[in-house]
């Protein structure tokens, strides 16, 4: 049924453009006739706005991937650096959340593990909407942030990493097989630092998937079965994307090529001092206005991304 409505959509956006041309073509032919010089006023905002429609369908023809109109599991993780690591993934995380807001997705945070000073040490969400994981997935990788330090006395410039991981969201079961005896659950009391809020029982739960180490917790709901059951689907989410990958890699050893470890190579960096910009790595694609970026401004970013990767996937080289 969701892929029926989806074809539906995009029949219904195809009958909008043709539509709208349709309508610059009659502002033509009527300012042709009369001279009005206020139809070329109408007549220049109708093709700004259909330049826009088209540009934006003609994103939507880049979400190739098999997963890509999935809602998509974000999860953020500090690297080095201590507070100002943590600082800067709390920076991101609130990033993705309004980016989210404004493009109408809805947010669930599954779990938060705060730093003891300030920020967050782990984070992961649900973020739902149309096509974000083909979105979103632009994100993995290391982000860099360049800035003085708001916790060193001696205002020095630090520089700080966190981790992006991103996999698609699956509302039904995925078709992976998975061993019982090779899962292992442990339960926590889920909540806050303490005080009222807190949970009193050990309804936060952890899975462990042993043979691979990859590990989901999940603390948002008060019902230890309801964590259980979101985790699972994030664990078996998070397992086919890793069983994915590791084909690429002995696919990759077969051709003779060499990846380098992820966590070296950040995908981005956003600079506040001693200048201002935010650049992509991957793409060459940068902006000046890092507060925009990081007030979740990142589609030119997403944009730039899915046409990179589709040059790739084309052999262009581009």
């Amino acid at each position: 049924m969701k892929t029926l409505q989806e074809k539906e959509n995009i029949l219904k956006e195809i009958e909008d453009l043709e539509n709208q041309f349709a309508d610059i073509e009659a502002y033509f032919e009527l300012h042709e006739e009369t001279g009005d010089e206020e139809l070329l006023q109408e007549l220049s905002q109708a093709v700004e706005d259909l330049e826009r429609a088209v540009e934006s369908f003609w994103v939507k023809t880049l979400f190739t991937g098999k997963y890509d109109d999935k809602d998509a599991v974000l999860s953020l993780h500090a690297g080095a650096g201590g507070v100002e690591a943590m600082d800067w993934t709390s920076m991101l995380m609130r990033m993705y959340m309004r980016w989210a807001e404004e493009n109408g997705y809805s947010v669930e945070v599954l779990d938060v593990s705060e730093g003891e000073e300030a920020g967050v040490k782990s984070a992961t969400m649900v973020i739902k909407g149309p096509y974000a994981y083909g979105k979103l997935k632009a994100e993995k990788g290391v982000h860099r942030l360049v800035r003085i330090s708001p916790f060193d006395a001696n205002k020095r410039r630090h520089t700080s990493f966190a981790q992006v991981e991103v996999v698609p969201y699956f509302d039904e079961d995925v078709d992976i097989d998975i061993n019982p005896e090779d899962i292992r659950m442990d339960t926590f009391r889920s909540g806050g630092k303490g005080g009222q809020h807190q949970n009193k029982r050990e309804s936060g739960v952890r899975l462990t998937h042993i043979p691979t180490g990859i590990s989901v917790i999940v603390t948002s709901e008060r019902s230890q079965h309801q964590n259980r059951a979101k985790a699972m689907k994030i664990l078996k989410a998070r397992l086919l994307q890793h069983y994915e990958k590791q084909r690429e890699e002995e696919l990759r050893k077969l051709k003779g090529e060499h990846k380098s470890a992820e966590w070296g190579n950040q995908i981005r960096s956003y600079v506040m001092q001693p200048y201002q910009m935010v650049k992509d790595h991957r793409t060459g694609y940068e902006v000046g206005n890092v507060g925009a970026v990081l007030d979740g401004d990142i589609d030119e970013f997403i944009i730039a991304y899915l046409k990179w990767s589709a040059g790739k996937d084309d052999g262009s080289g581009k």
